[in-house]
């Protein structure tokens, strides 16, 4: 693992838990959403890493297809994300926005990392084979 993956896993590992330890430790009521909004950061980590790499293999294809790998993506994309915003985002207390935005973007971070490093072991025991 190189060292900005290293760093950037601590960071992110070190803030979710000492959001987490602390909410709990002062039995905050934000506790609950912290946790929801872990799983919500890492479920928007895999959607990246999964269309990063329906990108990559769109090369080389027809337009066509890539438009409708696009247009399928914004459909169903752009409604979610809406809803996200109004419905969740914007419903909460300013108490709690902050924190659970933070959470997010760690644990989104925290999966990055995680998932580069283990597609970076997978890799590279196959490629040494050949």
């Amino acid at each position: 693992m190189k060292n900005k993956a290293k760093i950037m896993l601590a960071i992110s590992l070190a803030i979710v838990a000492f959001l987490i330890g602390k909410a709990f430790i002062l039995d905050e009521t934000v506790k609950l959403y912290l946790i929801i909004f872990f799983f919500v950061g890492l479920g928007l980590a895999m959607l990246r890493l999964f269309v990063n790499g329906m990108m990559k293999k769109m090369k080389g294809k027809h337009i066509g297809v890539k438009l409708l790998f696009f247009t399928a993506l914004l459909s169903f994309g752009i409604p979610f994300q809406n809803w996200f915003r109004t419905d969740i985002l914007l419903a909460m207390s300013r108490d709690y926005l902050m924190p659970c935005i933070i959470m997010t973007v760690a644990s989104v971070i925290m999966m990055t990392v995680i998932y580069g490093v283990i597609y970076e072991r997978k890799r590279v025991p196959y490629l040494e084979q050949k």
